[in-house]
């Protein structure tokens, strides 16, 4: 379903700054999610449920010019905020993404990234723009400031995609929670015939990154599902698959490894991209390999079964 798109207006204005260096531009967001947006309404007439704001001293509603924003400094006591008190702070980035660094963009660990942002020039400042992407681009670095965004501080990381600037916000260090913090005090030994056939099988779907490749099917899904419920169409549950252990971990990654190397044909159970076979094509292999008992077998124990007689 097409869903039409309205212009797009700048989310922040200002500047970016380095040395004497002042290049005015305006902020916009990179992405769009397509969500489906629902709304609550009474079932018996599809009316809008809306809500009260209710002080839960009183338990009455509240008008909106009598509520204000509050910060509990310590238990129980809260200071009160005003537009003007967030107007009066005073910090780097408030109107300006001051550069202090250029740094390779690839050592920027992933976790630090939060979103996406666009940047563009403001009227008049086209040619420092553009130089400022070439100089960029040329030198394969990626900027790092502080901005000031709806009453926050953020980090920033600007960069050279498309030769358009992209703001990339960041999380400051102390917001990231160290990976090692949920591991195990000790990993367990790797065995070496794991590690090559796990090494041969990611490198059996290695290639491109081709963003487009993926879709987000549980939105298509759920679409349809709303197109069913409109038509009348009754809409029924999905079965829950049956639960069953993995298998054992060599015999899976041999199997695996297996599939991935262009056994296509109905007989190994391969399926495109390297999808592992369903439990009616094991039911199928082991049928062709004559084993016995394979029918109270388990997905488990049927891939068992069939990665031993190959």
């Amino acid at each position: 379903m097409a869903v039409s798109r309205k212009p797009q207006r700048s989310l922040w204005s200002g500047s970016i700054s380095f040395g004497l260096v002042n290049v005015p531009v305006r902020v916009y967001s990179a992405v769009h999610e397509h969500k489906l947006r629902f709304q609550l309404v009474h079932a018996k007439d599809d009316g809008s449920i809306g809500y009260e704001k209710i002080c839960k001293l009183e338990d009455k509603p509240v008008p909106n010019d009598q509520i204000v924003k509050a910060f509990e400094y310590r238990k129980g006591e809260l200071v009160h905020l005003t537009d003007e008190d967030f107007e009066a702070v005073r910090v780097e980035g408030q109107h300006t993404i001051d550069l202090e660094d250029f740094v390779p963009y690839e050592q920027i660990d992933p976790a630090f990234f939060a979103h996406a942002y666009l940047v563009g020039p403001q009227e008049g400042a086209e040619r420092a723009y553009s130089l400022l992407v070439r100089a960029m681009d040329d030198s394969g670095l990626a900027g790092i400031g502080k901005f000031v965004m709806r009453n926050r501080q953020y980090l920033g990381c600007l960069h050279v995609r498309n030769d358009v600037l992209t703001l990339e916000q960041l999380y400051f260090a102390d917001e990231v929670d160290p990976p090692e913090k949920i591991l195990p005090t000790k990993l367990p030994r790797v065995d070496k015939r794991e590690l090559d056939l796990a090494s041969q099988l990611i490198e059996g779907f290695s290639g491109d990154w081709k963003p487009a490749k993926y879709e987000d099917t549980y939105h298509d899904a759920l679409l349809e599902i709303v197109k069913a419920k409109r038509k009348g169409e009754e809409v029924h549950r999905v079965q829950e698959p049956e639960e069953e252990g993995p298998p054992d971990l060599l015999d899976a990654l041999r199997m695996s490894l297996e599939r991935s190397k262009g056994g296509r044909s109905r007989r190994n159970g391969s399926r495109r991209n390297g999808v592992m076979a369903t439990k009616e094509e094991l039911q199928e292999q082991a049928r062709e390999l004559g084993i016995e008992g394979r029918s109270k077998m388990t997905k488990a124990q049927l891939a068992k079964a069939v990665a031993s007689r190959k």
